[in-house]
């Protein structure tokens, strides 16, 4: 079951003049879905996953997917109409086998045989797509495609193997689906930023004087893979941005007293990536960077005050940008003080809480608030936490202080 609401679905594509769209990115195959989009992905082209959603939200949706990750879709089945293609990973089904020819028995009984493609048949599978449109007279519709994530020669190809639909750009239309988190999703974020903030944990018990930002990253990933096996859930993917001391571009540094950390960190859980980050200092900060940080503390609280249903995105922005000036900080410019977090194909979901930002912050939102600073000759030092936007307000999913934090 994927995580799309197909009642909003309906109305933003009854507005965009739309008859369905079909979803070609993974991320979105699996939004829409529920159904692992399967390795034949892994070079970014469009075909080895698609998923039709019609825009009338009675209309069963349909999956176009490989033989390989078809038996993960099983379960699915009753309520989407799915098609398998030939990928390249060979495999067969027997049930008893005593000798090999009757393991090519099996191959024939279940229907696999024949050569396999170098890696998956992108005109088989569009194809297959040209059948689910023939059979739900959608031939010459009007369908939203993913083109953020088209490939140009793709789109050709496509236009090409269905010359009659008229294919319309519906990226927005699931930017705007993908802004309001359901439930599972919400839960999975949850997740991911507790692993998270218990590597920081890890992380702070870890720093001591000569410790390189290598083995910082390694605390901080034992500690949030400890966390998820104590969740009894795994880890899809991490990241982290952690940086020592005043040289920025410098990943041998060691800590040294007075040093700053700043630890820009997320786990995936199921795909979804949380987004947090908090500075440390070994011992004591100079008195310049705890003037930044008073300054960037005071800026994330005037952005959390705004951060609330009604309000838009650029008011976030605006309100924290007046924060560093009201400090002093004249020449400071920050495109963005944070984003929608999600299963984005990078860190960092659309939309942006940037300048002139018209997009109105509505319950079930889950945003990422961050107020940074980076100088050369001084370090980085960061706030950022996740956000559920609740209707009366910003509910943190982070528990860890919001001070400059002294270590040793």
């Amino acid at each position: 079951m994927g995580d799309l609401n197909r009642m909003k679905a309906q109305a933003l594509l009854a507005a965009e003049g739309m008859d369905g769209m079909v979803l070609f990115r993974p991320e979105a195959f699996r939004y829409a879905t529920g159904l692992a989009a399967g390795v034949a992905t892994m070079w970014g082209r469009a075909g080895s996953a698609i998923a039709l959603v019609p825009a009338d939200a009675t209309a069963q949706l349909a999956a176009v997917i490989s033989d390989h990750a078809a038996a993960g879709a099983k379960q699915s089945a009753d309520t989407i109409d799915i098609r398998t293609h030939r990928i390249w990973i060979d495999g067969v089904t027997v049930r008893t086998a005593a000798t090999i020819a009757d393991i090519d028995a099996a191959y024939r009984a279940g229907g696999n045989v024949g050569p396999r493609p170098e890696t998956f048949d992108q005109q088989a599978c569009f194809r297959l797509l040209a059948d689910l449109l023939a059979e739900r007279g959608l031939s010459h519709a009007v369908l939203g495609v993913d083109l953020d994530f088209m490939p140009a020669t793709d789109l050709a190809a496509l236009k090409a193997a269905i010359p009659g639909v008229e294919w319309r750009d519906a990226s927005d239309v699931v930017r705007r689906l993908r802004l309001i988190k359901t439930d599972h999703e919400i839960e999975r974020l949850r997740k991911a930023a507790h692993c998270a903030e218990a590597g920081l944990e890890s992380l702070m018990l870890a720093a001591r004087p000569g410790v390189r930002v290598a083995e910082l990253s390694a605390a901080w990933l034992a500690g949030a893979r400890q966390a998820a096996a104590q969740g009894g859930h795994g880890l899809s993917g991490h990241w982290d941005y952690i940086s020592i001391g005043a040289d920025l571009q410098n990943a041998a540094e060691t800590l040294g007293a007075g040093d700053l950390i700043k630890a820009d960190v997320g786990t995936l859980v199921d795909g979804y990536s949380s987004d947090g980050a908090r500075t440390f200092v070994w011992g004591k900060a100079s008195p310049l960077a705890k003037e930044i940080y008073r300054a960037l503390l005071e800026t994330f609280l005037a952005g959390v005050a705004v951060l609330r249903p009604g309000n838009t995105f650029g008011q976030v922005h605006e309100a924290m940008l007046a924060t560093m000036r009201r400090h002093g900080f004249r020449e400071y410019y920050r495109g963005h003080f944070g984003h929608s977090v999600g299963a984005a194909a990078g860190i960092e979901e659309w939309p942006f809480l940037s300048r002139g930002n018209g997009i109105v912050i509505e319950p079930g939102m889950v945003l990422a608030l961050e107020a940074p600073f980076y100088a050369e000759g001084i370090g980085a030092l960061m706030i950022e936490e996740q956000f559920l936007i609740a209707p009366g307000g910003p509910e943190t999913m982070n528990r860890l202080p919001r001070d400059l934090i002294s270590l040793g």
